[in-house]
C-alpha cells in the first residue's frame, strides 16, 4: 500500500547547510609527537559550504561526488546523526537532529559498511526485535516481511545465522530490516559497496520497484555510477561541500560531456593529418575513430563531410558512467 503523502509540497528542504569540523593537525616526527602531548593543534575542515536543495515526495535522487565531497555528512545530518554548523533542514516537517520518535519512525538510513543485524543470530530474530522497537502490528510485520524477502529473493535465508550469509545476502537482509516499518524517506549510503555485479543489479532492481510501488522518497549515494544511472532520474553533484549540478541526468551528460567520439568510414583511403580534428583513437582499414571537443563536433563533421569521400559517419554516445568518471578525475586533479 503506497504511503500517505504529506500535504506539504516538499518532502525534504535544505537551505544554506554548512558543517565545519575541527581536525587534529599532527606535526611530523618525534618533536611533533612531544608538541602534541603539550598542546594539540587543530584545523577547520568545511565539509559543507552552503548546500541548498528540495526534494518532492516520491523522488529518487542520486547524490554523488568524489571522495570528501560531503555526501555522507549531508546524509548524517538529514537522518539526525549529526548537527549542522549552520543552515535550515526540514524533513517530513521535522528538524532531523531533534531526533523525535515520530521522525525516526518515518525514515531509515542504510549504510553499506554498517550492520544492524545480530551476527550470530538468524536474521529473523533481528527482524522480530525491530518489530518491537518500531511497534509494528503482527499482521503488518508478517505482510511486510513476506513482500520484502520475496522481492529480494531471500525468503529461504531468514533462519540462517547472519555470519553464514554472503555479503550480497547480508546486504539484502539489511534492506529488509531497514524497510520493515515502511519508512517514507530512505537514505542509502553506498548500499552496493563490495557486492558482485549480480547482487548489485538485483538490489538496483529492488530499489526501483520499491520506489515505484511504495512511492518512498529516496536519496542514494554511490561510487558505482551504474547504481545512479539505473535508478535515478535526478542527480545532485557535490564537490568540496558545494553543489555543482542539480537536475536531470540527461542534462548532466550535456553539461559535463567534454568530448564526442565520431566514427568515420572512408570510401577509398584515409586522409592524412586527421589529428587536426581531434584525437585519433583507432584506425581499422578504412574505419577511423576521432575524439573531438563537444563544442566543435558540428564543425568537425561539416568539414570532414565536405572535404572527403565517405561511406558513413556517426556520433558514438558516451555513457553517463564515462562522463562522470572523467568529471570526478578532473575535480580530484584540481585538489592536488
Amino acid at each position: 500500500m503506497p504511503f500517505c503523502i504529506p500535504t506539504c509540497k516538499k518532502m525534504i528542504s535544505v537551505h544554506n547547510l554548512r558543517k565545519t569540523y575541527l581536525r587534529h593537525k599532527k606535526a611530523p616526527g618525534l618533536k611533533g609527537l612531544i608538541k602534541d602531548l603539550i598542546s594539540r593543534r587543530y584545523e577547520r575542515v568545511e565539509a559543507l559550504r552552503g548546500v541548498s536543495f528540495e526534494i518532492s515526495p516520491g523522488e529518487f535522487v542520486g547524490y554523488i561526488g568524489p571522495n570528501g565531497a560531503g555526501k555522507t555528512t549531508t546524509m548524517k545530518i538529514l537522518s539526525g546523526i549529526l548537527y549542522p554548523t549552520d543552515g535550515e533542514v526540514n524533513v517530513l516537517g521535522f528538524i532531523p537532529w531533534e531526533r523525535k520518535k515520530e521522525y525516526l519512525r518515518k525514515i531509515t538510513f542504510v549504510m553499506g559498511q554498517k550492520n544492524q543485524l545480530w551476527w550470530d543470530l538468524p536474521a529473523y530474530d533481528s527482524f522480530k526485535l525491530l518489530k518491537e522497537i518500531y511497534d509494528i502490528p503482527e499482521a503488518q510485520f508478517e505482510k511486510n516481511l513476506h513482500e520484502l524477502t520475496e522481492l529480494l529473493g531471500v525468503e529461504y535465508l531468514i533462519n540462517y545465522p547472519v555470519r553464514r550469509l554472503s555479503l550480497g545476502e547480508r546486504m539484502k537482509m539489511e534492506l529488509v530490516a531497514s524497510l520493515l516499518h515502511e519508512p517514507e524517506v530512505i537514505f542509502l549510503d553506498e548500499p552496493t559497496i563490495g557486492l558482485d555485479i549480480v547482487s548489485q543489479e538485483k538490489i538496483r532492481e529492488f530499489l526501483k520497484i520499491y520506489n515505484r510501488e511504495k512511492k518512498a522518497t529516496i536519496i542514494l549515494t554511490s561510487h558505482y555510477i551504474r547504481d545512479i544511472e539505473r535508478v535515478c532520474e535526478r542527480i545532485i553533484l557535490l564537490h568540496k561541500g558545494y553543489i555543482l549540478f542539480d537536475g536531470n541526468k540527461n542534462e548532466l551528460i550535456e553539461k559535463f560531456r567534454k568530448y564526442r567520439v565520431i566514427n568515420i568510414l572512408f570510401k577509398k583511403k584515409i586522409p592524412e593529418n586527421l589529428g587536426r580534428y581531434g584525437e585519433v583513437i583507432s584506425v581499422d582499414e578504412l574505419k577511423v575513430k576521432i575524439k573531438a571537443n563537444s563544442g566543435k563536433v558540428r564543425e568537425v563533421i561539416k568539414e570532414i563531410s565536405s572535404k572527403f569521400e565517405l561511406l558513413a559517419m556517426e556520433i558514438e554516445e558516451a555513457s553517463m558512467e564515462d562522463i562522470i568518471k572523467e568529471t570526478f578525475e578532473e575535480l580530484l586533479s584540481e585538489q592536488t
